[in-house]
């Protein structure tokens, strides 16, 4: 069986075993039908969502002439950015309904939730947005991206209950009604994006993010293989309820369920305590796969220069580890005991420092003093969350905040933990992937057969999965053992 597999900005080859099987996300196991992807049908599907929210008011009846408004939009990270997609739509919808009380256009406006992603830039608002939206707002400067260590404009709320110190941000917490546009989409972390977990991570600062996204939460046992019912996910739900706590208003969500395509599958708006549940009810049924007849010993796919995160994912050696580990996060149930995976990237020694101008750093750092593990360069973490020159990088250069990177090692650690080994195929410089424990072999054959010789024994159950990063991923389950929610 011959696949192909990305491979940098082409392909790469491969001769995989008749019997190996393939899983490619919608087409495989289909996904349930998408809604009517025309945007009148989209629009009124959406509005009638947000007339009828669940466990609120509706928004003609929070806003009126004189609120202040503010509409939190995912980043360019996820969603799909389609004319007819969920931000494009929902935001129309919400527009809509806040004008026909009164509530005047200069006091909205639109945040784009990126915590500690990078900034947007000016093209990425117009490609989040659309050109309508975007010339509406962005001449009058109603259109902005959090800044996570503006201090003139965020909130610092305390401790949550569960001590979880909150520090969100002020336009949002001083708005009369505040609307959170959200993806009910399948994420390694805590299950799904949208709900609390969008305010959780995208309006606030390091220090709430790194309750969560740390290694004594996401190296407990509830956080692989993922699910929603995990330490992650109840962190993002306390931090959520306690800003609306504080606020002294609920968020008024309103969240897509969407498909490998991006496309919604549902619509559901209102109070995401119990909007969260109804959301993830459709979800698990396009998520969480029970497909696997068998557990699979190699794992094969691809690994794009450019995807998720930003050109250069697939090739900076620290970003290489989080997006290997998301593969074990959402597939661990359908991995044997000694699975191996088999990935191809052009490992080139191209780090994006512009867009990540601290995991150079953070990478040779981690070839010495005594760093064994990924998890052992966890005590820097204040260290480079703090360092100024990065700071202003991630505020005015549109970088990632230096803090990001320790989230990512806390995930890229998964990969070394929970697999046998890890083949990089065809890296033009290897020692990148070795210096992060990683296996390297020219080719797809090369790596399999060394596998089998080492490992798996002559005759493995494989898996390939051709449009990894491609498409919208799966949460890959046993047929006989569903994922129940």
């Amino acid at each position: 069986m011959k696949l192909d597999f990305e491979y940098g900005q082409g392909l790469m080859s491969a001769n995989l075993p008749d019997n190996t099987d393939v899983f490619i996300p919608g087409t495989t196991y289909p996904d349930p039908p998408c809604l009517p992807q025309d945007w009148d049908s989209l629009y009124n599907i959406t509005m009638d969502s947000i007339r009828h929210p669940i466990g609120m008011p509706t928004l003609t009846e929070l806003a009126h002439k004189g609120s202040k408004v503010v509409i939190v939009i995912p980043d360019i990270v996820k969603g799909g950015c389609q004319p007819t997609s969920h931000r494009k739509v929902s935001i129309t919808c919400c527009l809509d309904e806040l004008y026909s009380v009164g509530v005047e256009k200069k006091d909205i406006l639109l945040l784009i939730s990126n915590g500690l992603h990078p900034r947007a830039t000016v093209g990425e608002m117009k490609q989040i947005l659309g050109d309508k939206l975007f010339n509406e707002f962005y001449p009058t400067g109603q259109i902005t991206s959090h800044d996570s260590e503006d201090y003139d404009n965020l909130v610092d709320l305390g401790y949550a209950p569960n001590g979880d110190h909150v520090i969100m941000n002020k336009a949002v917490f001083d708005a009369d009604v505040a609307i959170l546009i959200g993806h009910t989409q399948g994420n390694p972390y805590g299950g799904y994006s949208g709900g609390y977990k969008h305010c959780a991570t995208g309006i606030t600062h390091w220090r709430s993010i790194s309750a969560h996204h740390v290694p004594q939460v996401m190296h407990k046992s509830d956080f692989v293989p993922v699910s929603t019912h995990s330490e992650m996910r109840s962190k993002f739900d306390c931090q959520g309820m306690f800003m609306e706590e504080k606020m002294g208003k609920k968020f008024f969500c309103c969240d897509a369920v969407l498909d490998t395509l991006s496309r919604q599958i549902e619509i559901n708006s209102g109070y995401a305590k119990e909007m969260q549940p109804i959301s993830w009810k459709s979800a698990d049924k396009r998520t969480f796969v029970p497909w696997a007849e068998k557990k699979y010993d190699v794992i094969v796919f691809g690994m794009p220069t450019n995807f998720h995160y930003g050109n250069g994912m697939g090739t900076n050696p620290i970003q290489m580890m989080q997006a290997l580990s998301a593969q074990v996060i959402r597939h661990k149930r359908v991995m044997s005991d000694k699975c191996v995976f088999i990935c191809s990237s052009i490992c080139d020694g191209y780090f994006h420092d512009e867009r990540w101008p601290y995991l150079r750093e953070l990478y040779d750092l981690f070839q010495h003093d005594y760093m064994n593990t990924l998890p052992d360069m966890n005590r820097y973490g204040e260290y480079f969350a703090t360092n100024q020159e990065y700071i202003r990088k991630y505020r005015f250069a549109n970088a990632f905040h230096p803090f990001h990177g320790f989230s990512m090692m806390s995930c890229g650690h998964l990969a070394e933990r929970d697999t046998s080994a890890i083949y990089i195929v065809g890296a033009r410089e290897p020692g990148i992937a070795r210096g992060m424990g990683l296996k390297t072999r020219a080719t797809f054959e090369e790596a399999l057969e060394d596998a089998k010789k080492k490992i798996v024994g002559p005759n493995p159950n494989i898996l390939a999965l051709p449009m990894t990063f491609k498409l919208g991923a799966v949460h890959l389950c046993m047929k006989d053992e569903p994922y129940l929610g």
